[in-house]
This record gives C-alpha cells, sequence and structure tokens, in this order.
C-alpha cells in the first residue's frame, strides 16, 4: 500500500481513483480513529463544527469521489489552522 504523500498526491489529481481504503488510512492519520464504525459510513471528528466535515463511505472498494474532495479540504484547513 502506497504511502500517506503519494495517496494525497494521488487524491489532489485524481479524486475519482481512490480506493476506500486508502481513504481511511488518509483520515485516520490526520483525524484519529472514526467515531462511528458501525454503519455503511465512517465519520470522523474535526476540531471544528460544521463544514468540512469528514464523512465518508465505502462505494463498492472505491471512495466517493466528492468525499474524497471533502477530505482533501478539511485536511487544508487543518494544515493552516495550525
Amino acid at each position: 500500500m502506497a504511502n500517506i504523500e503519494d495517496i494525497l498526491v494521488q487524491m489532489r489529481r485524481n479524486p475519482t481513483g481512490i480506493r476506500f481504503d486508502e481513504l481511511c488510512k488518509i483520515c485516520n492519520f490526520f483525524f484519529g480513529k472514526p467515531r462511528q464504525t458501525e454503519s455503511s459510513h465512517r465519520v470522523y471528528k474535526t476540531p471544528w463544527q460544521g463544514d468540512p466535515r469528514v464523512n465518508i463511505q465505502n462505494a463498492k472498494g472505491m471512495a466517493k469521489p466528492y468525499q474524497v474532495r471533502q477530505v482533501l479540504r478539511a485536511i487544508d484547513r487543518l494544515e493552516a489552522e495550525s
């Protein structure tokens, strides 16, 4: 499996070609363990309320492109506030 930096580059280039397990790896790295895993969605806690939310779901092994873009916005905001 690719490392975090490689996955981030791939996410920015092509949000439609990201595997769900790679997106989970990114979210776990930046946001910790999900607070919800029992349903089809994984919900991650962010230090702010509202958007961008980090709520992802598995679509036959792939991540949904709009959710990849939401995760990228959340990572950008997290890095800007650090």
